[in-house]
């Protein structure tokens, strides 16, 4: 058979939306109860409204906007996997995840304020609090009553938290006294509270790692904004000090205990991470696909040529994949079958892929690219970030080189 017969053969293809729900090619939406749809519909609706028209300006201004934070937990936004008994929402994992997609699709700031609230501090309560601190804390949490930050890495230990220099001694009265430095830390200057991790034994002994529940207004603690950053400019992000910080027995998580219960804590914000980054990703290829129908140079549409046409097939592919991995393993969590191994493959993968949506659309929008009225630039500055937290490319690429070789390159 000829190809022009062949051609003839073959019926013309049916018009396909790509920007509808961020290019569902795959129909990703049917594999979606009807409740996971219309959570993730509601929160972009409302990033729509109340994110997209200003955070392009919080952008330049460095400035995270605060005043989203009673709308977020009105919505039930923070801590929304954990149990409604602790006035969270008691959503699956899965709708946890496209409630993390929705709102990185308006900025990774506003996605990483409710991912730290939720998985690094209200996470860590529920898994190694006390019944006590859980119905202290969470409540107040959910509500945005009390914003968390997570004081886990320090300026000269990122990627190997088992260094830390912070340490809990305990006195004669069960309190403790708390000294270190923290680095890096998303909500510090605004929290009311911060999850410390800190050494109670000796330097080397990492099994003596345990978490503090510490208010910020607790003398000896202070918080300093971190000054010149070029990316993730719409978020809070400090430097933790604590100088003879002085807490009660009680703010010991008492069933924290090694370095294990961190990483615990490290993976749950990973999974959202894997999630959220894909909705930076559908931002710049939604920008990326109406520019190209719309910008004309050469007397036609930007899109009618063929390198620009390869940019969104590549973008699309890698999106498409994307989507099917984070919900598989969102699946997965849920039935309570999944590994920190695969969450590192889903951060890792997703992240470079959305990373590279980024830059592909930048330069599809030529000097328009630069402008913070368009969101390519933004979230590519963001996404470097992204790259380097919760774990940075590298280590990730390292633990799964382990769990395939069964060899441990770290030492």
């Amino acid at each position: 058979m000829s190809t022009d017969t062949l051609a003839a053969a073959i019926p013309a293809l049916p018009s396909v939306d790509l920007t509808a729900h961020a290019a569902d090619l795959f129909n990703i939406d049917a594999a979606l109860t009807e409740e996971e749809r219309a959570i993730r519909d509601t929160v972009r609706a409302w990033v729509n409204e109340k994110v997209l028209p200003i955070i392009g300006q919080c952008y330049v201004d460095g400035r995270f906007p605060k005043e989203l934070i009673p709308e977020m937990a009105e919505m039930g936004l923070l801590g929304s996997s954990l149990p409604e008994e602790y006035g969270c929402a008691g959503l699956s994992s899965v709708a946890y995840g496209l409630i993390m997609q929705e709102l990185e699709r308006g900025d990774s700031g506003i996605r990483s304020f409710a991912s730290v609230q939720g998985a690094l501090v209200m996470y860590p309560i529920y898994a190694f609090g006390s019944e006590e601190q859980r119905r202290t804390y969470l409540p107040r949490l959910a509500k945005g009553e009390y914003i968390g930050c997570f004081g886990l890495t320090e300026p000269d230990f990122g990627s190997n938290p088992s260094g830390m220099i912070t340490r809990a001694r305990q006195q004669a009265d069960g309190s403790w006294i708390l000294n270190g430095a923290k680095m890096w830390i998303t909500n510090g200057s605004m929290a009311d509270i911060a999850i410390i991790w800190a050494k109670t034994g000796d330097a080397d002994d990492d099994k003596s790692i345990r978490g503090f529940i510490v208010h910020t207004d607790t003398p000896g603690f202070t918080a300093k904004d971190q000054k010149g950053k070029l990316s993730l400019r719409a978020s809070d992000t400090s430097e933790l000090v604590l100088q003879d910080v002085h807490v009660s027995a009680n703010a010991l998580l008492p069933n924290s205990g090694g370095l294990k219960s961190p990483l615990m804590c490290l993976t749950q914000a990973r999974y959202g991470i894997s999630w959220g980054v894909l909705g930076a990703a559908m931002a710049c290829f939604e920008e990326a696909v109406s520019y190209a129908k719309n910008r004309v140079m050469f007397d036609r549409p930007i899109g009618g040529f063929q390198i620009q046409q390869v940019r969104l097939a590549d973008m699309l592919t890698e999106l498409v994949k994307g989507q099917l991995v984070s919900l598989h393993l969102g699946r997965l969590k849920d039935a309570g079958n999944f590994t920190p191994v695969q969450v590192s493959l889903a951060k890792r993968n997703n992240v470079h892929i959305a990373t590279e949506a980024a830059r592909e659309t930048r330069r599809l929008l030529g000097g328009n690219g630069i402008l913070a009225e368009y969101a390519a630039m933004r979230h590519m500055a963001n996404l470097e970030s992204v790259y380097t937290y919760e774990g940075t490319h590298d280590v990730h690429s390292l633990i799964l080189g382990q769990a395939i070789t069964g060899l441990n390159a770290f030492k």
